[in-house]
């Protein structure tokens, strides 16, 4: 089976850091091309022997970016065309249908109740959603979330299909050695209790709500950012005025190192209050991390009892201050490796996924 994945870009983000694990788990032959941003996730999916292509595309309104798009699929004879990602869902869907492809399956990452991809969702945004999804076969949902918010904007329930994010839980089990590497490494003393938060530095995130109550917390108190965005340069000159500059580490964007720095961490909080899935808490579970969370849509489908470990906290620069403060004061160490983690196993999810492409591809050859 050919199955080419269309993606907005391929910065450093979730949906396309998950692309990339899945494909790691799929059996096919998977072929990936990127509408802009060629980042460093498609230097690591070259790496892995997955073909790329960029297709150049200069904004949301370059149509000539469309013809261009058709006559890749056409050419590439693909069993099924796998959008991912707001832009890529609209192009894609039309691309692949113009292309004689009828099998289209597309990856709703990123709706929240409010914003879609970190933008407010508009009444337009909504209807060229849905004018295009009518062109896919069916619509994969990260959480059921997700996919009750499908069903409120106007998509059929019939058309979706939760298939979760997913993790390779093994490989955040805790390594000591990698702890104390990453803390020299990043100027973190041995002494320090290190709150941890990781993702795009976006507004959306709420991660100034982090640097705020940092100001609030003993002096032995540092903060540790994963990732990269927009708001980098704010949330440094936030870190300046609040005085906590010097405790607060950036690792920057990271494409294989996130265990070795969750290991640095001692305590893991999420202050974004609008989310699909929640993968970084999921993640920092796999690690043993107490987590504290505002939203996680992943937690919130689960039984009772699967995420020992996490607690949802209020969102106010008070509420975290006092969660760090609570969660310390309940003394260091790691948790076992709770249910939630091995429910999200990558490998379960890309055989989900795998059933759909085959149940597609079985029902458009009996149709013909």
């Amino acid at each position: 089976m050919r199955v080419l994945h269309i993606i907005t870009g391929l910065g450093i983000g979730g949906a396309e850091q998950q692309l990339r694990l899945l494909l790691r788990h799929l059996p096919v032959h998977s072929s990936v091309v990127t509408l802009t941003n060629p980042g460093p996730v498609a230097d690591a999916l070259r790496a892995d022997g997955v073909p790329v292509a960029d297709l150049g595309m200069r904004g949301n309104r370059d149509l000539a970016a469309l013809p261009r798009l058709t006559r890749l699929i056409r050419r590439g004879r693909y069993d099924v065309v796998h959008t991912h990602l707001y832009r890529a869902c609209v192009y894609g869907r039309l691309a692949a249908r113009l292309a004689g492809v009828r099998r289209v399956i597309a990856t709703e990452h990123s709706l929240g109740a409010a914003q879609i991809e970190g933008r407010s969702l508009s009444s337009g945004a909504r209807a060229l959603y849905l004018a295009s999804e009518r062109l896919g076969t069916a619509t994969v949902a990260v959480s059921d979330t997700v996919a009750r918010r499908l069903a409120d904007w106007g998509v059929r329930p019939s058309r979706v299909r939760v298939v979760p994010n997913g993790i390779d839980a093994a490989g955040f089990a805790h390594d000591e050695a990698a702890r104390q590497a990453t803390r020299r490494r990043l100027g973190l003393g041995p002494g320090a209790y290190v709150v941890g938060g990781v993702g795009r530095l976006a507004p959306g995130k709420r991660f100034a709500t982090l640097v705020r109550a940092l100001a609030e917390l003993p002096p032995d108190v540092h903060l540790l950012l994963v990732g990269d965005g927009q708001e980098r340069a704010v949330l440094e000159d936030l870190a300046v005025s609040c005085g906590v500059a010097d405790r607060v580490a950036w690792a920057g964007a990271v494409t294989g190192g996130l265990p070795g720095l969750l290991a640095a961490m001692d305590v893991f909080v999420s202050p974004s209050a609008d989310e699909a899935f929640g993968l970084a808490v999921v993640e920092a579970l796999a690690a043993g991390l107490p987590v504290r969370y505002v939203a996680c849509p992943a937690l919130d489908d689960l039984p009772p009892g699967d995420a020992p470990g996490a607690r949802r906290i209020g969102g106010s620069v008070a509420d975290v201050a006092a969660a760090i403060r609570e969660t310390r004061a309940a003394g260091p160490g790691r948790h076992p490796v709770p249910a939630a983690a091995h429910r999200y196993d990558i490998a379960r999810s890309a055989e989900q996924l795998m059933t759909l492409y085959r149940q597609t591809v079985s029902r458009e050859t009996s149709v013909r």
